[in-house]
């Protein structure tokens, strides 16, 4: 397969888009993309365990879900020895081509998809054209099966041409849920990584414009507080009851209340809340899923320091205990110019790019920001880019879709960027 070879790329993205998987559920994907890879001739494949710091992974779904999402993935006519490798749901990989002295240049994509039911609408391309989510509730509504197929595609235009040194592509999973970012940058594979490009379809920008370097990461903490307290009757015995409905609602409040910081802009979200069983019963049990979030890595720590203060202390003020975990977090960066510079250069030379912006905001998180740091930590360069789409819905909507041609101009660009390292060294 070859850059030139569009129909293959587009019924490998159709075939991940058929099949969404979440956060390390994502053994159908994985196992189609390592298939791919097996088919190129690369010096090194790393798999599941292989690929991640394991013992970084957060937010990890239970055994029971676990083997439901691998069974699944079996039935469909994932590879049984693959999924064998990812089995626990340690999914993604990391391709690795070695073409003589030279950079080492990494390429970060993501595989994840999001709890979203897909569109059924005619007029919705997977729906009319017969690939919509055959996984009910799920659906890829941010284009990382766009983004996988630009990974593999970027792999095959650097085999096919006279780039020398080394090529890493991180098929990363756990996106979405801000979890596998860290896992794959704490594995040792970015240790000797000198240029890192990371690449995101859309983001509100038309088909034919690319974004060269993305600025305005929102530093990000996910977290969850269960407050347990004790059941009694609402009419008979309330005074025996610890309302747990109550500290919730105390600490949803107060969590709203934290003040701004004249450092930058700072964000909360109590996103899920929730307990309680019956009209008639003190609840002894809520809970809160929710985000913080910051301008810098800093801000995003204050709001994180302010949110713990208020969940432990709501639950005190109700006689309840509460229990806060982590469950995906993320810090901010920045893109680096130079490498910006060269997916400027790349982008002039591709034909469908028709507009080229320097820069622009991201306005929200992503946990490409860990690989970007620690390969910025160890002195070298990173840059996030944007390939424009016109996608008729936002993203995580249930009628979001790229316009598949752009896959080959993302393709096109990244490629030309990759070389273009190799060739100068910023």
């Amino acid at each position: 397969m070859s850059v030139l070879d569009n129909d293959e790329y587009r019924e490998f993205r159709r075939d991940l888009h058929r099949h969404p998987e979440p956060a390390w559920r994502e053994f159908y994907t994985t196992a189609r993309i390592v298939e791919a890879l097996r088919e190129r001739d690369l010096t090194a494949l790393h798999v599941g365990p292989d690929a991640l710091a394991t013992e970084e992974r957060l937010n990890v779904p239970d055994d029971d879900e676990l083997a439901e999402w691998e069974t699944q993935a079996r039935e469909a006519g994932a590879d049984p020895e693959i999924l064998d490798q990812l089995a626990g749901g340690y999914t993604g990989c990391v391709a690795v081509v070695e073409r003589g002295e030279g950079p080492v240049v990494g390429l970060r994509v993501d595989i994840d998809a999001l709890p979203i039911t897909e569109s059924e609408e005619g007029d919705h391309v997977p729906a009319g054209e017969g690939f919509r989510s055959e996984h009910e509730g799920f659906m890829h509504a941010c284009g990382h099966d766009a983004h996988a197929t630009m990974g593999l595609g970027a792999l095959d235009a650097v085999l096919d041409s006279d780039f020398a040194g080394t090529l890493k592509v991180f098929f990363q999973p756990g996106e979405e849920q801000v979890a596998g970012g860290k896992p794959m940058a704490e594995s040792g594979h970015l240790d000797d990584v000198d240029y890192l490009y990371a690449v995101h379809v859309g983001l509100d920008h038309p088909s034919g414009e690319v974004v060269c370097g993305v600025e305005g990461f929102l530093a990000v903490r996910h977290l969850l507080a269960e407050f347990e307290g004790e059941p009694a009757h609402a009419g008979a015995r309330p005074e025996q009851g610890r309302n747990a409905v109550q500290a919730m609602a105390a600490a949803v409040q107060n969590l709203y209340a934290i003040p701004r910081h004249a450092d930058g802009p700072t964000r909360v979200n109590a996103g899920l809340v929730g307990g309680g069983t019956a009209t008639n019963i003190i609840p002894e049990e809520s809970h809160i899923e929710g985000e913080l979030r910051g301008q810098t890595t800093e801000l995003a720590e204050y709001m994180s320091d302010h949110a713990d203060r208020i969940l432990n202390s709501a639950a005190e003020m109700h006689d309840c205990e509460v229990e806060v975990s982590t469950l995906g977090e993320a810090p901010s960066a920045t893109s680096d110019d130079a490498l910006a510079g060269l997916v400027r250069e790349s982008a002039g030379d591709v034909a469908g790019v028709t507009s080229i912006v320097d820069s622009d905001d991201l306005g929200g998180s992503e946990d490409a920001t860990y690989l970007m740091n620690r390969v910025q930590e160890r002195g070298g360069l990173a840059c996030y880019l944007g390939v424009g789409t016109d996608h008729p819905g936002g993203h995580h909507t249930s009628d979001f879709d790229v316009v598949e041609d752009d896959i080959s101009i993302g393709i096109d660009v990244i490629a030309g960027a990759i070389r273009r390292v190799a060739e100068t060294r910023p």
